[in-house]
């Protein structure tokens, strides 16, 4: 069976990533053809999102138009509200009644530094949105930029955090590939496939180390709060429910390359799409998403750091 695997590429049809990179923080918009299904999954216990319960299975709206990815916390989800402005300009969106709605879920990641912390804003999401739709690329800007620009990882009480970022994989197997887009925020480290230490605490030496070689005794105080939130684009047909489970099965790779994850004090999130075409197996898809996710998790922490 043929594996192939390549690095800082969103790769569908009509898929389109456009990034927004200020000092301190940014965003990143995935933007996706009509027709595209998608659903969720949140595994983390400090999660900042917007409009993502429409993605679950059971409710009515099919799929977002765009997903964006956003630093500023809470604060950042109101870039979306920009990319709603310009899509529903373009005329896209869920039809209710005379007016479209452009569906745009968004997650955010903690980045909050400083006594005055710079957030993204709507016009960042009105920039980022007349990017995507003026062209956008399906190459993504890979570390210290987008939405991973304040990005770090690595962080417990007596160590300094590395850089996180953000970073892109593709995998194809059996006709069939799947994209994934993450941004690294995390508490803890993150490893290679051995189990080896990319990025993590550091030291005095300024060597990266596992979170796990000194667990605080004391409850943990972060210097900045966490989350690795991301999308997975599958470029074949899925409904709903099929994507929620490649949604669950994408966070198997944050949990390979991320030591801890899924923490109380992590947000983490995967937004999985489906672009439509021929029909396909949602487990191959949620194995194949899941390598992909900890590719990009892996790429990301890589290029920031270099």
């Amino acid at each position: 069976m043929m594996v192939r695997r390549w690095g800082g590429m969103m790769v569908g049809a009509g898929v389109r990533v456009a990034s927004v990179t200020r000092a301190a923080t940014g965003l990143t918009l995935v933007l996706l053809p009509d027709g595209a299904v998608g659903s969720v999954d949140v595994r983390g216990g400090a999660p900042a999102t917007r409009e993502v319960e429409l993605l679950r299975p059971e409710n009515l709206v099919p799929g977002p138009d765009a997903v964006l990815l956003t630093g500023g916390s809470a604060f950042g989800l109101a870039a979306a509200e920009g990319v709603m402005a310009v899509l529903a300009a373009a005329g896209r969106g869920f039809p209710a009644g005379t007016v479209r709605v452009p569906i745009v879920p968004a997650l955010a990641i903690f980045d909050l530094g400083g006594p005055a912390p710079e957030v993204p804003t709507a016009e960042d999401g009105r920039a980022a949105a007349r990017r995507a739709l003026s062209g956008g690329a399906e190459r993504v800007a890979e570390g210290r930029a987008g939405a991973g620009t304040g990005a770090t990882v690595g962080k417990r009480t007596d160590d300094r955090p590395m850089r996180g970022g953000q970073g892109a994989a593709a995998i194809e197997s059996r006709g069939l590939t799947v994209s994934a887009l993450m941004v690294v925020n995390a508490v803890g480290s993150v490893l290679d496939a051995d189990g080896r230490v990319l990025a993590g605490p550091t030291g005095p030496d300024g060597v990266p180390k596992s979170w796990l070689d000194s667990f605080p005794t004391a409850s943990p105080r972060f210097e900045r709060d966490a989350t690795t939130i991301g999308v997975v684009v599958v470029d074949g047909a899925l409904d709903k429910a099929g994507l929620s489970r490649v949604a669950m099965m994408a966070h198997d790779g944050l949990a390979r390359a991320i030591s801890p994850a899924h923490t109380p004090w992590d947000g983490d999130a995967v937004v999985a799409v489906a672009l439509g075409g021929r029909g396909v197996d949602a487990g191959w898809a949620g194995v194949l998403a899941a390598e992909a996710a900890a590719m990009a998790v892996r790429r990301a922490v890589v290029a920031a750091n270099a």
